[in-house]
């Protein structure tokens, strides 16, 4: 016997939101979550959008969207904040901007797919329970950042933790955890705010119940970073004392022209106007940019012999960025990224620093035999070689043997190499980059940000100089205490500063926690994911205080 179905005719027909809500909800979540993504990171001076950011997507996570729109949503969400984030790319290739937006986009977004699957089943379940589970999720996406550093090349650019760079009172904890740790509080945040947030909205809870026990332990943990700050860098008082005077050049010489041969006697020009300038304010060190003679000062020369010259001129020693050409014109010829040392009694060193981390299509092609058809965007040489060791380069400045770590580039996005060079005993480190690729978008902000995570993951401080900017110097606390600009307050001119370095005698020929110990965190971070998934799956069934929620197998995975 079949049962009719009756519809009753003066049913009110549902509205317009109550047709349109899951269309409504994921656009909303998406487009939000797309926009927070953006603007807490550099340029956009809005940090705090970090601890929102995952939100929208952990709330909704919470009420069992389908699947595969709460995929597409997010997947669309990131490709959009990444291709944006990375806008500045299209100066050197639109193509690798419309494919790498993306693949970052998912590689990042991919950890909402564990959001969707851990949240809805926290739901009832007992505090600690819950709170071993949102630890978890939170070291998973430490664990996904980890694997940016490596998988495929790697490309570890932006990192949570990075969003920060301006906040010194959340950065303390990398001396212990890495940069990782930040990342992990700020995770943590999300999570607390959004279980409070589906506490109050969607479980129907009332009085002093409201109360989220995820939100006060994401709470503890902001404060515990701040505590950390009180502790080690807010009094500074007595222990910050005056160190070198060094004098930081920006020759601003345009890509187009940097490589041409007949442009190269006016970049020499250029050099020598922005050197002496500089050599004139009496400085103990003066530092040049990366590859930033025409010419390869070692293999070439007139190459050497210019830079010779001018620094025996000056009076001042010098690091700079050039280009090393070993064995040319063999058939073993091999050329590096390097960053030399020039005195004034010695001419340039033997030893030198080679890059260890090659930028894919630019200094060199990968998997060469399948994609050696897109070739270089860097009009120079064949493939660059990989450097090998992370030893320092030794520099005599005020009559004392002084070490720094130089880092090339995009190195100082990679934590394991400001590390490495930290445990080969130098006193700082020393960027020496080149964003005149990217233009005067958002890229030398970017880039900057990770500087201040390698100064506090290590206590060293950090030089920095650009071509055309971000050129200055960091502290041990990751404090950014001077940035070179000119008279209208940009970053991207041509001239040279002179600026004073302290440093923190608490920290000097000591190496902080994460150097000593490395990635324990990320380690610890995995074990904690795994534990919080066997947690909750072996408490499947037990509920305290709300009624189950159907089970994923009832849904239409549509």
């Amino acid at each position: 016997m079949s049962s009719a179905v009756v519809i009753d005719p003066y049913a009110p027909s549902p509205g317009f939101l109550q047709r349109h809500a899951r269309p409504l909800a994921a656009t909303s979540v998406g487009l939000l979550t797309a926009f927070l993504t953006v603007v807490a990171f550099p340029p956009y001076q809005v940090p705090e959008a970090a601890y929102a950011l995952l939100v929208p997507g952990i709330y909704w996570a919470y009420t069992r969207p389908p699947w595969r729109l709460f995929v597409t949503t997010l997947f669309v969400a990131q490709a959009l904040a990444w291709t944006i984030l990375l806008g500045w790319l299209h100066n050197v290739t639109w193509l690798g901007l419309f494919l790498l937006g993306p693949f970052v986009g998912a590689w990042v977004g991919s950890w909402f797919l564990a959001a969707r699957w851990l949240l809805p089943r926290m739901v009832g379940r007992t505090v600690p329970v819950r709170l071993v589970a949102m630890i978890g999720l939170a070291g998973c996406w430490v664990v996904i950042e980890w694997t940016r550093s490596w998988l495929l090349g790697g490309f570890p650019w932006l990192p949570l933790a990075a969003s920060q760079w301006e906040r010194t009172s959340i950065l303390q904890i990398a001396a212990y955890t890495g940069a990782y740790g930040i990342s992990f509080v700020l995770v943590m945040v999300n999570l607390g705010f959004g279980a409070y947030a589906h506490r109050l909205f969607r479980e129907g809870v009332t009085g002093i119940n409201k109360r989220s026990q995820e939100f006060f332990l994401a709470l503890f943990l902001l404060l515990a970073c701040v505590s950390v700050h009180f502790q080690e860098s807010f009094n500074r008082r007595g222990y910050s004392v005056p160190w070198l005077k060094i004098g930081l050049v920006q020759p601003a010489i345009a890509q187009e022209v940097k490589w041409d041969p007949a442009r190269a006697p006016a970049i020499l020009e250029t050099l020598t106007q922005t050197t002496l300038e500089a050599a004139s304010r009496r400085p103990d060190l003066l530092v040049w940019p990366e590859a930033v003679t025409p010419m390869a000062v070692r293999g070439d020369a007139s190459a050497q012999a210019f830079v010779e010259s001018l620094i025996k001129r000056s009076q001042v020693p010098l690091v700079l960025g050039s280009i090393a050409i070993e064995q040319p014109r063999t058939a073993d010829e091999a050329w590096y990224n390097g960053a030399f040392v020039v005195t004034p009694e010695e001419g340039v060193g033997a030893r030198y620093y080679a890059k260890r981390r090659l930028v894919p299509f630019g200094e060199f092609v990968p998997l060469r035999p399948l994609l050696g058809w897109i070739g270089k965007f860097v009009p120079i040489g064949g493939d660059f070689m990989a450097g090998e060791t992370s030893a320092p380069l030794l520099v005599v400045l005020r009559g004392q043997p002084t070490v720094v770590g130089p880092l090339i580039c995009y190195e100082d996005t990679y934590p394991q190499l400001a590390r490495f060079s930290a445990l080969s005993g130098a006193s700082a480190l020393v960027v020496l980059t080149n964003n005149g690729w990217f233009g005067e978008g958002g890229a030398a902000y970017q880039h900057a940000a990770h500087a201040v995570l390698r100064a506090v993951e290590t206590r060293r401080p950090v030089l920095r100089c650009g071509n055309a900017g971000w050129s200055g110097w960091i502290d041990e606390f990751g404090v950014v205490r001077s940035v070179v600009t000119n008279a209208q307050g940009s970053i991207y001119f041509r001239g040279s500063r002179v600026v004073e370095v302290t440093r923190d005698v608490r920290w000097v020929d000591r190496p902080s926690f994460y150097v000593e110990y490395g990635d324990w965190f990320v380690a610890a971070c995995a074990v904690l994911a795994v534990f919080g998934v066997l947690l909750l799956r072996s408490s499947e069934g037990q509920s305290v205080g709300n009624p189950a929620e159907p089970s994923e197998t009832s849904q239409k995975l549509n």
